[in-house]
């Protein structure tokens, strides 16, 4: 192998890089910032499209305007070697199949696309194609946990293969999907890379790091003699194509980004469940403080009422700091219902541009932020912080990022942000990163 192929991954929320550090997110797709990615020296950059939060159509649209841009970026730096990563939620959320296929019309033809939605950190394995969730430390097929019932992505099966016929409404069959087994990776699976062709569907067992690491050796090999590969992946795979090593500072000692030592903030948007249970905990820590958001007032859609809302809210946070105390902002925690998918995209969107405006009246001098949940935490870098790239330190937790603003920050230099998702950690987990940034 010359060379190693550029990492570029398309991630659907800003969570995907839970697993790498010291390189670059972009929350713009333009020409230039493409360009900036790709000249950095990290052999892996991330492009948060936050498609997960976008209706189909529009997903489509993002994707294919990130790949066209992404050609013109790639010949004006005379990129030769690259890999394309669609980055997605470890349990089977997401726009599948329609951002693999708007990326293989505007970047391939493509010799396979990889199916590898293990993410150890989070608990997610993949063993005989079965896709797991171990909860309780007991594996349970992902279609049988809240994650299969999701009122936007929902889906029936936990076998990959007839997950893939599901999402791609029968026009990938079951049976034509290749089947890279665990006992397959752990001896070789170059000969059988290097014969497909045709963008052919695969699925990925993974049962350890190791397993991915060895897969990835044999793709990166594959590559270098002229394979031409798409994934569609969870977090762990990229740890292994990027191979970076150990972070910098290690996760129990981040406090030391924290600026001047001052207490921070914490905005919290998700509402799955393992979130609410962490808010809970969290909210027994000494020198934390809860303020509850009451979101069902935007369903009035009243423009005064907003505003009053925002106006108190600020008003309990910078009081709150005064005294020294961490806030907690979160949502209400009660399951509102809508009659379509359109119109809860759009109550999402409404609950999101309060936060980001409560993000940018927060004090001045906070010590640090934690944003809690995937679309929240891509909404704080690119709307909130209005970050075009942001610098990513490493994990305070497995699977949990921290990122950092630069020096020329107009609102908030040298912040330290965690971008912590909804789903992952046990139920101290946020209580933890908290008292990590404290110490």
């Amino acid at each position: 192998m010359t060379s190693t192929p550029k990492i570029i991954v398309l991630d659907d929320d800003p969570t995907g890089s839970q697993t790498v550090h010291s390189c670059l997110l972009l929350t713009r797709w333009d020409i230039d910032t493409l360009r900036l990615g790709l000249r950095d020296e990290s052999p892996i950059f991330f492009i948060l499209t936050n498609t997960r939060a976008l209706t189909p159509e529009e997903a489509s649209n993002i994707t294919r305007e990130v790949c066209h841009n992404l050609k013109t970026a790639i010949a004006q730096e005379n990129i030769q070697d690259f890999l394309i990563v669609s980055r997605s939620d470890s349990t089977l959320r997401g726009h599948y199949p329609i951002e693999t296929t708007v990326i293989a019309e505007e970047l391939g033809p493509f010799d396979a696309h990889f199916l590898i939605p293990a993410f150890f950190e989070g608990g997610r394995i993949t063993r005989d194609s079965i896709h797991y969730l171990i909860i309780n430390n007991k594996p349970t097929p992902v279609a049988e946990t809240e994650f299969a019932k999701d009122s936007v992505f929902s889906y029936h099966h936990s076998y990959l293969p007839d997950y893939v016929e599901e999402k791609t409404q029968g026009q990938i069959k079951a049976g034509e999907v290749e089947r890279f087994l665990l006992s397959d990776i752990r001896q070789n699976s170059l000969e059988r890379l290097l014969k497909l062709t045709g963008n052919t569907c695969c699925c990925v067992d993974g049962e350890t790091q190791t397993d991915l690491d060895k897969f990835a050796t044999d793709i990166l090999t594959a590559a270098g003699q002229g394979k031409r590969y798409l994934f569609r992946s969870a977090a762990s795979i990229l740890t292994s194509l990027a191979n970076l090593g150990p972070q910098p500072v290690a996760p129990e000692n981040m406090a030391q980004y924290v600026r001047k030592q001052k207490p921070g903030a914490v905005i919290v948007g998700s509402h799955v469940k393992k979130t609410t249970q962490q808010l809970e905990q969290l909210l027994k820590q000494p020198g934390i403080t809860g303020i509850e958001i009451d979101v069902s007032l935007l369903l009035q859609d009243s423009p005064t009422q907003r505003q009053e809302l925002l106006n108190q809210t600020l008003e309990k946070i910078h009081n709150l700091h005064n005294t020294g105390q961490t806030p907690v902002i979160y949502t209400s925690r009660q399951e509102l219902t809508f009659d379509d998918v359109e119109t809860r995209l759009k109550f999402g969107t409404d609950v999101s541009a309060l936060l980001m405006d409560i993000v940018r009246g927060l004090p001045k001098d906070i010590g640090f932020l934690i944003s809690k949940g995937g679309i929240t935490s891509n909404d704080v870098l690119s709307t909130g912080l209005s970050l075009t790239a942001a610098r990513l330190l490493g994990q305070i937790l497995a699977g949990v990022s921290m990122v950092k603003t630069s020096a020329e920050h107009p609102l908030f230099p040298d912040l330290p942000v965690v971008l912590f998702p909804g789903n992952v950690g046990d139920e101290n987990a946020l209580a933890t990163a908290y008292q990590r940034l404290k110490s």
